[in-house]
């Protein structure tokens, strides 16, 4: 229907076939970009983007409404047009979507093949540990802090492994 409204009004053929070219790509894509305070992790176009917000997870394609939101840590999953999936292990950070970018500014960002089983496992049991037996408010606050970041790691590994077996 919009082609032809376009063509009704007398917009010239090669500035349908623009439009028509540009409205096909806008919708199949999305820029994606995440970054860490050290380094850009990633960028390039994919089809979907999820993330875990504050509110809970997040599903981002084109075309999004804009949103802004913090991020808690978990795991951002990207798939790319070929329908390969990324993992991502965020400890927190700023999500921000518009209809043709995401933005993941991150804390911290692992990908998801970095991460190491043992040492996540580790780092979750000793941080569990100090939260039992600790009493001082220092010590207890770096667990407190160590202990989300094992439990992301965990679980984005967890769902690595998964999409492995599919």
């Amino acid at each position: 229907m919009l082609k032809f409204i376009l063509g009704r009004i007398g917009t010239s053929h090669c500035q349908r076939r623009e439009f028509d070219g540009l409205s096909s790509s806008m919708t199949t894509t999305i820029q994606c970009d995440i970054v860490s305070a050290h380094e850009e992790i990633f960028s390039g176009k994919v089809a979907m983007v999820f993330a875990v917000g504050t509110a809970g997870e997040l599903g981002i394609y084109p075309r999004h409404a804009p949103l802004f939101t913090k991020l808690k840590p978990g795991t951002v999953r990207i798939r790319d047009e070929a329908g390969e999936d990324q993992f991502f292990a965020v400890f927190g950070g700023l999500h921000e979507a518009q209809s043709h970018i995401v933005t993941i500014l991150a804390d911290t960002v692992l990908r998801g093949k970095d991460l190491d089983q043992t040492a996540a496992e580790a780092a979750k049991a000793e941080a569990e540990r100090e939260l039992a037996c600790c009493t001082g408010q220092m010590e207890i606050a770096e667990a407190e802090v160590r202990l989300p970041k094992a439990i992301a790691e965990l679980r984005t590994l967890d769902r690595l492994r998964k999409a492995a077996k599919r």
